[in-house]
């Protein structure tokens, strides 16, 4: 049974969920346990995680801010999308994406942003590239724009 969790630090999965981003295969998952175990989260901002049969089977995050230069006006975010190995094409991804849009509507959202090296995945899921953007790490990354407002965009 999959279940998706939009989850602050009171949530009972927490620390389950900083475990496995440590030792997930993905270097960022690193970047994302620190930020959990730190509470660098703003009230509003959420850990999106899959669970599969109660165990942690991916993550994102939703947040005000990525990768992005702070020049740029671009807000909110979701960053650190992983699924681990043995549950990739479950659609985990979709799911979570999906939860964190559903979230950013109830907001007031009408955009949600992604950054991204990945070619054609997020498309599939309705986002549209807005172009090629430097990152604070120096390196080149996709933007991609997801219109909350546009109805049936692909995600369902």
């Amino acid at each position: 049974m999959i279940e998706i969790h939009l989850m602050t630090r009171d949530h009972k999965l927490w620390k389950e969920t900083i475990s496995m981003a440590e030792r997930c295969s993905w270097k960022a998952g690193y970047f994302l346990a620190r930020k959990m175990r730190e509470n660098e989260l703003k009230e509003w901002e959420r850990v999106c995680v899959a669970f599969e049969n109660g165990k942690v089977a991916g993550f994102s995050i939703f947040v005000e801010k990525d990768e992005l230069s702070e020049q740029y006006d671009f807000k909110p975010f979701i960053g650190f999308v992983f699924v681990e190995e043995q549950y990739r094409g479950r659609r985990l991804s979709e799911m979570m994406i999906q939860s964190i849009i559903s979230y950013a509507k109830e907001l007031g959202y009408e955009k949600v942003y992604i950054m991204s090296g990945e070619i054609g995945l997020y498309e599939k899921y309705g986002f549209v590239k807005l172009g090629d953007y430097e990152t604070i790490y120096g390196s080149i990354e996709q933007l991609f724009v997801y219109n909350i407002d546009i109805e049936n965009q692909g995600l369902g």
